[in-house]
């Protein structure tokens, strides 16, 4: 089994980072491979709903987002972390995630997904929400912790301090670990997923 972590932060060895390391290592300790995608500092472009990757299978611009689609494919799950921007996730990693779920969900749908963040005062639990809105439109289980996942500190010495945030990604990690054992399992005795309904997309103005 394999879990991708997803970098967001434009500081590849920050403070999301720190926390993911923290993720990382619980994995690893599980027997579980994974790997560290960092999304990198160049702009990431949003998406501009030309329907190019319906047609195509992928997004027209050639950037980490198509590179991380294809990796998603050979991923059991999945954890995005980004650093607070104005209570939110930063906007590079909202244009990344909009394009790969837009235009790659599939490959992502089912497996176990989880956020987290990294701030240095407030603002993580909105950034939270609207990280998690992509698991929950994608069916895909979310994994939680003992509390909501984040950590504190504004460089990753300080992120090393906060003892409880740490803890917290430690349980994430085996948390993680867990459910994919679980669906390993289930599979292995027959275990199959849910067969979806065809869409009914209903516009709320007709």
């Amino acid at each position: 089994m394999k879990v991708i972590l997803v970098n967001g932060s434009p500081h590849q060895k920050g403070c999301t980072l720190t926390a993911l390391q923290e993720i990382q290592n619980v994995l690893t300790q599980q027997e579980i491979d994974t790997e560290i995608f960092h999304i990198g500092t160049k702009p990431v472009g949003g998406c501009i709903a030309c329907g190019y990757c319906h047609k195509n299978g992928k997004c027209y611009m050639e950037d980490r987002v198509n590179e991380f689609v294809k990796k998603a494919y050979s991923a059991d799950g999945f954890v995005f972390g980004s650093p607070v921007y104005y209570a939110s996730a930063n906007g590079s990693l909202v244009s990344f995630l909009d394009r790969a779920f837009q235009s790659g969900g599939q490959s992502m749908g089912g497996k176990p997904g989880t956020a987290i963040v990294s701030c240095r005062r407030a603002g993580s639990t909105a950034a939270l929400d609207s990280l998690n809105k992509y698991f929950a439109y994608n069916n895909m289980p979310v994994v939680s912790s003992q509390y909501w996942n984040m950590v504190h500190g504004n460089t990753p010495d300080e992120v090393k301090q906060d003892l409880e945030g740490l803890q917290i990604m430690r349980t994430l990690g085996n948390n993680m670990a867990w459910l994919l054992k679980c669906i390993q399992l289930g599979k292995e005795n027959g275990i199959k997923l849910p067969q979806a309904e065809a869409w009914q997309r209903t516009n709320f103005i007709r």
